[in-house]
């Protein structure tokens, strides 16, 4: 009989392309893997991996059995999903990850609200950026995930995926208090023509969002600092060093000597929960959403 955890680290194998690239997926060592797929060898009377270059490649017979896999596991999930909807019971672990915005600025009580109520569920939380979320729910490494989708540069969301909406996150300009237009009610951002910019590092999807903003907005982007954290680039901006777009969500704290005005129209950013269709029947699924959509009520 073949043997689940093998089966798993063959699909993980198949799915990254390497024996390490599939233990760091399955957070464990490139020996325990190596050896799951040997002993799977011995079950099968079959070569399941070849050299290739440096690297290992599936044979023929590997590829057919990991197709296999990919069905057999999806079939365990929804197995277990269903049975955890017949006990009706929130218990198990439930694996969770955020972009950093939103795992400092929901997650915290997140997390609390379902400790409160669900004391058996033993939670797991990662943060991420979204498309390595996507991937990670998809894949199955990761139950759920709280996603930023740019309405303006939708992120792509692939089939066997289930969402909710929690709210939408308005961002508005960012600038330094003696700003000629720090005290107007609202600017386009075609009138900021000629300013220095404070963005995230290039690569990430916040920094690839500014850019296609101000091009749209027919602005040529002078980015001149680059900070991942929000309060980082709020106190560049108070120090006089250019001005930020940045979403409400990401505004813990507006430091002296920055002005928030809002810009029209509204770029917005609408903020999900993505799962697995197939497990969206577990009891500790529909709670986390829960949990989310209610610690998600004071940014609506």
């Amino acid at each position: 009989m073949l043997d689940l955890n093998r089966l798993k680290a063959l699909h993980a194998v198949s799915v990254y392309g390497s024996v390490g690239a599939a233990a760091d997926a399955l957070m464990v060592t490139a020996s325990a893997v190596s050896q799951q797929l040997a002993k799977l060898e011995r079950e099968t009377g079959a070569t399941l991996l070849e050299r290739n270059g440096r690297g290992v490649r599936l044979t023929d017979a590997a590829g057919l059995l990991a197709d296999h896999a990919e069905r057999i596991l999806a079939l365990v999930e929804t197995a277990e999903a269903d049975f955890e909807a017949l006990r009706g019971e929130v218990v198990g672990r439930l694996s969770i990850a955020a972009f950093p915005t939103a795992a400092r600025g929901l997650m915290p009580a997140a997390l609390t609200y379902l400790h409160e109520r669900h004391p058996d569920l033993r939670l797991e939380m990662f943060e991420r950026e979204p498309e390595r979320q996507v991937r990670e729910v998809a894949r199955g490494e990761l139950d759920l995930a709280v996603i930023q989708d740019w309405m303006n540069r939708p992120l792509a969301i692939p089939e066997g995926l289930s969402r909710a909406t929690l709210f939408d996150d308005v961002a508005d300009a960012i600038l330094p208090a003696g700003h000629p237009m720090a005290g107007r009610p609202e600017i386009e951002l075609a009138e900021l023509a000629g300013e220095r910019w404070i963005s995230s590092s290039p690569g990430t999807i916040c920094h690839d969002w500014l850019v296609h903003t101000l091009r749209a907005a027919e602005l040529e982007p002078d980015i001149t600092c680059r900070a991942d954290e929000y309060p980082t680039q709020l106190a560049l901006v108070a120090a006089g060093q250019g001005c930020a777009i940045i979403p409400r969500l990401g505004r813990d704290f507006v430091p002296e000597g920055v002005r928030v005005v809002p810009i029209r129209p509204r770029p917005i950013r609408k903020i999900y929960a993505i799962w697995r269709s197939d497990a969206a029947r577990r009891p500790a699924i529909r709670a986390a959403v829960d949990a989310l959509r209610a610690v998600s009520a004071d940014h609506r």
